[in-house]
């Protein structure tokens, strides 16, 4: 194996293994990522990325951050949108020219920056990064309307935080401040309609050929990638750094259009997107010198002190004067500006060619951002639960159930977990089931459980388990992986069909969700044993009446549902995870009239 193979290997080891590692540890991945990529660079020197890359360096860098913002593009609800459009569109306005102003004037004042490399970091500052807000939103659980507005906040600051910085860096080069604002002012409306043009076309050009049958499955996702090269590409030939701004769009366009489906492309680039992530903040991190990070160390530190405690907070209050937003969600929104990917990407560009052009400092500049990323990293996510739960933003623990159907034993099943303080969400397409559980005060809403609209519609805070019971089998393996891109596969479940009881004529596994509950139980097997008189019936286990005692009253007959353990925490009870009930543990369980007559314990 030759170096370069050895080198490109160790980088994509490193960032697999620091994401695993942050899964497992529940930390931000950027933050582990960070770490290995000063380890394997400036520590041990077994990574060199300006040896192993040369000159393909920052064109690789430059690519793979635009089909992470494709990807984030791609992942966005215009729903969202349409609720937080307000309160995004001061984020990206105000809020990025007041972090503009102060951040310049904070490296100029604080950090010791030079006038000209001031003004560039305020730029720079301006985006939030997408790479860093997703995987923090995922691990902090905010309620869908702050989290909605930080993922359209670090969506739409990335590509146009960069083009700025771009736009300023070549009016530093111009020399004179008329030209310098010239230059940046012509070029913000060129790159807007520039980017637009090319992301609004690409995007319309694929999902016509998609929607004609002219791309085959197979080749669905590499013509894709192959349309965000171009679109990036041609955009920044037309305007210079354009192309972030153009794959967004084309990402955005996508998500947003209904002719053609995006599930298995955006599947396919969100892995893409973490192996992207992974490799890349490993090779911006291993540049670093150790010399330039101690140099920059003590008015750094200084430097995202202001950051954190009055640039953001100030911007953010400035911006949402006037706005729907409550101040928990505005002080939340305060406590949140971590920076990315883009920024160190952006700067480690600019440091190159700014040394070139003879700036003394042009060397601390990559330093200086990666001290900020690091540092705004550590302090945004480690306090971040707590506040979020102090300030009453955080989504309940998902422990609640999303029911896809409403039938007469769906609803006495909910109404059991109900009691017991458990979120449940009911969804039918028959209008008298969904009356019936209203009635019941379960809440439920009408709709077709493989609709898109309803995805976008439906209150998924607090749900962490989707069961689709419905009397059409297909409609619930369907169901199952309708929400996979918002679930994961161990968390949904679906009743088994006629054709899971006879094992050679099962659907294969990732066709479907889990088989719900202790034994393969059909629609029509659950009806039945309603009819018959069954009920629903919650067990506490102590240590006198265990599940010994348990089963020995009940019988075998007995089928547990769901399992509730001493702190509340939900288990659904599935065929492939048999439970282990304790003393302490509820029991949720489905009885034969005969069997339930029996006193048992209250």
């Amino acid at each position: 194996m030759t170096d370069v193979a050895s080198g490109l290997v160790l980088i994509l080891v490193l960032g697999v293994s620091a994401q695993w590692l942050a899964w497992r540890m529940q930390l931000p991945s950027i933050l582990l990522l960070f770490a290995f990529g000063v380890l394997a660079g400036p520590v041990t020197g077994f990574v060199e990325p300006d040896v192993l890359f040369g000159r393909l360096l920052f064109p690789v860098v430059s690519l793979g951050v635009a089909v992470i913002l494709f990807e984030g593009g791609l992942s966005l609800r215009i729903s969202d949108l349409r609720r937080d459009g307000a309160a995004v569109w001061r984020l990206v306005t105000i809020a990025a020219a007041v972090t503009w102003v102060l951040a310049s004037a904070t490296a100029y004042y604080v950090a010791g920056f030079g006038k000209e490399l001031s003004i560039l970091i305020g730029a720079i500052l301006i985006v939030t990064g997408p790479t860093v807000i997703v995987p923090l939103l995922r691990q902090l659980r905010l309620k869908r309307s702050v989290a909605s507005v930080l993922k359209w906040e670090g969506m739409l600051n990335d590509p146009l935080g960069a083009v700025l910085a771009v736009l300023v860096f070549e009016g530093i080069l111009a020399g004179t401040l008329e030209e310098a604002t010239s230059i940046t002012l012509i070029g913000l409306g060129r790159s807007f309609v520039v980017g637009s043009f090319v992301g609004v076309t690409v995007a319309a050009v694929l999902a016509f050929l998609i929607a004609r049958y002219y791309v085959p499955d197979f080749l669905q996702n590499p013509v894709t990638l192959a349309a965000v090269g171009t679109a990036y590409v041609t955009a920044h030939h037309l305007q210079h750094e354009s192309g972030l701004l153009a794959v967004t769009l084309m990402g955005l366009v996508l998500s947003a259009q209904r002719w053609v489906p995006v599930r298995a492309i955006l599947q396919f680039k969100e892995n893409l997107r973490t192996l992207l992530i992974s490799s890349l903040f490993v090779v911006l991190a291993a540049r670093l010198e150790f010399s330039t990070i101690v140099t920059v160390a003590k008015p750094g530190l200084i430097f995202l002190a202001a950051l954190v405690l009055v640039v953001r907070p100030v911007s953010v209050l400035v911006a949402t004067v006037g706005s729907k937003l409550t101040w928990p969600e505005r002080v939340m929104l305060m406590c949140m500006a971590p920076r990315g990917i883009v920024a160190a990407a952006v700067a480690s560009v600019f440091a190159l060619r700014l040394r070139a052009e003879g700036y003394e400092q042009a060397h601390l500049l990559v330093p200086t951002m990666f001290l900020v990323i690091a540092g705004t990293i550590v302090v945004y996510a480690l306090p971040a639960p707590w506040i979020a739960r102090k300030l009453g933003v955080a989504a309940s623990s998902p422990q609640g159930v999303l029911f896809l159907g409403a039938a007469p034993w769906v609803r006495a099943i909910a109404k059991v977990l109900q009691k017991e303080g458990i979120r449940v969400q009911l969804v039918d397409d028959n209008f008298f089931n969904v009356r019936a559980a209203r009635m019941d005060n379960l809440p439920a809403r009408y709709g077709n459980v493989v609709s898109e609209r309803l995805i976008d519609e439906i209150d998924l805070d607090g749900i962490g388990y989707v069961i689709a019971m419905t009397p059409n089998e297909e409609a619930n393996s369907l169901a199952t992986l309708h929400f996979a891109d918002m679930f994961e596969r161990s968390a949904l479940f679906q009743l088994a069909g006629d054709e899971e009881i006879d094992a050679s004529r099962a659907v294969p596994r990732h066709l479907r969700g889990r088989l719900v509950f202790a034994k393969p139980m059909t629609y029509r097997a659950l009806s039945e044993r309603f009819s018959a008189g069954a009920t629903v019936k919650r067990t506490p286990l102590t240590e006198e009446f265990g599940f010994d005692k348990y089963r020995e009253m009940y019988g075998e007959s007995a089928t547990p549902l769901f399992l509730l353990g001493e702190n509340g925490r939900l288990q659904v009870i599935a065929t492939d995870a048999s439970p282990a009930p304790k003393p302490g543990h509820v029991l949720v369980s489905l009885l034969d009239p005969e069997r339930e007559k029996q006193e048992g314990p209250a």
